[in-house]
């Protein structure tokens, strides 16, 4: 059973060290938050996970960590100081506020006459630099303009040839008119994000391979919501590509994206909405929204815009400077356009937690069915009594699985307690030191979504640790490390 709502999440969150209100002790402040010791290393996980399936483990990835603030023309060029906006309106009995899409505003007012508009409110963060004589600048309100301000520079220094992209994890800033719905809509947040650039004559993808062509997803397509329907049609990312409905490296990293997404195990509570024309942002000729069935309903936890060249175009205008490179295919210069595959990270860390969030009921306890390679620790050793030797022994293993995890210790307690202290902040391993790993040298590691146990040597732990962390079933890894040994 899973979390009833997400004020249930929020709780528990704050009660076992994940996320706690920003300046609690001052009475919070609305929109920011605070991630604890295990929402530390969880994000942390997730934000490696991304890097390495975006950056490490493509061949024309590479990345950057651009400041948080940069120079005020940059938002001018952007188009963020005119554009970067939203409508706020105000119930008129209850003064609860909320932001509206301009797209929407005017089908919103006509469905909830209790409501009224407010006006345009702008979304960019205002602040000064400069002790003295101080200039007006902005918070950055998304990653994507540094790479576009150094697209020359990492070009340059990387050597990168068309097609290639440039990655960033970074914070960002939007005075959101009303934060909620926990981490999903914060004033400052993550975002993981791609800037894929391509000569703007090349449209056939190399790399579209058919497991990208074939991968089922559930569309909500333009078509429908226009007729102001909801229906999801189930589909391929090749079936868009023959509709015509995104172009081939579109479709190559949308896949992408959700092929992430399924590594994550999140893929299944996902749906594709495509952006109908009224309400593309002013840069993107197609953007498709990923959104994910929360508690408070379904929404988006990442985006994929076909941004074309203009914000390469509008930085060279606002600058002066040619951002354009060299294509070796076409041998001449151009300004490349781009596809951009974005996530909101703390959404992909929500997302997590409450598709991983269980209550047992055979074990009377909450379990965190989080993916082992993504949880705070990787394995809790504990030594099932207080004896000198043992506790000797645990701490020694403990030692040496740090050089490569982070690995929990706990001695106080049964067993029995601790196994559920640990399945409730996501554990996935729990070795337990006994008289026959000072005897035989030997280990019990219990799994935690099945509670089944396996004994392997010690000398075995790391090997069983990697295996379960890529994946693999722990039963079929007692046969394997059984087999191996003898």
């Amino acid at each position: 059973m899973a979390a009833e709502s997400i004020e249930e999440l929020a709780m528990f969150c704050k009660r076992k060290g994940f996320v706690f209100k920003s300046s609690e002790i001052y009475g919070g402040f609305a929109g920011f938050w605070d991630f604890g010791p295990l929402g530390a290393e969880l994000f942390s996980n997730v934000k490696k996970d991304f890097w390495n399936f975006f950056v490490h483990q493509k061949e024309n990835m590479t990345g950057i960590e651009a400041s948080t603030i940069s120079h005020p023309k940059t938002w001018v060029a952007s188009g963020h100081v005119a554009n970067f906006s939203d409508i706020a309106v105000v119930n008129k009995k209850t003064k609860q506020a909320m932001k509206v899409d301009k797209s929407e505003v005017d089908k919103f007012l006509k469905e909830n006459p209790d409501w009224q508009a407010q006006g345009e409110f702008s979304l960019m963060f205002k602040t000064d630099v400069g002790a003295l004589n101080p200039v007006d600048a902005y918070l950055r309100g998304e990653t994507a303009q540094g790479m576009f301000m150094d697209f020359n520079a990492v070009a340059d220094t990387s050597r990168k040839q068309l097609p290639f992209g440039i990655a960033q994890v970074g914070r960002c800033f939007r005075n959101e008119i009303a934060p909620r719905d926990f981490l999903f809509r914060s004033r400052e947040f993550t975002i993981g994000e791609l800037e894929f650039f391509i000569n703007p004559e090349q449209f056939s993808c190399p790399i579209l391979e058919k497991k990208h062509k074939e991968l089922k997803i559930r569309l909500l397509d333009a078509e429908t919501q226009e007729k102001g329907g909801e229906k999801l049609n189930e589909t391929s990312i090749g079936e868009m590509l023959k509709a015509k409905k995104l172009d081939e490296w579109h479709a190559y990293w949308l896949a992408e994206q959700v092929l992430w997404l399924k590594q994550l195990g999140l893929a299944e509570n996902v749906k594709i909405r495509e952006h109908m024309k009224s309400e593309l942002s002013h840069y993107s000729s197609a953007t498709f929204d990923l959104d994910y069935e929360f508690p408070f309903g379904s929404k988006e936890i990442a985006g994929n815009a076909n941004r074309g060249q203009y914000d390469l175009t509008q930085h060279s205008k606002a600058s002066s400077q040619k951002l354009e490179i060299f294509d070796e295919l076409s041998k001449k210069r151009v300004i490349p356009r781009v596809i951009e595959p974005t996530f909101g990270m703390d959404r992909i860390f929500l997302a997590l937690l409450c598709k991983a969030y269980t209550v047992d009921k055979k074990r009377d306890n909450i379990v965190l069915k989080l993916p082992a390679r993504l949880a705070p620790y990787a394995a809790a050793v504990l030594p099932i009594v207080k004896n000198e030797d043992m506790i000797k022994l645990s701490k020694e293993i403990c030692t040496d699985l740090r050089k490569e995890w982070n690995i929990a210790y706990d001695e106080s307690a049964s067993l029995g307690r601790r196994y559920a202290r640990n399945d409730e902040i996501g554990t996935p391993l729990c070795i337990t030191v006994d008289e026959d790993s000072i005897k035989k040298k030997t280990v019990t590691i219990r799994d935690r979504d099945s509670t089944k146990q396996i004994i392997v040597p010690i000398s075995e732990i790391a090997n069983v640790i990697r295996s379960v962390r890529s994946g693999e079933n722990i039963l079929e890894l007692g046969k394997e490390v059984e087999t191996r040994v003898k």
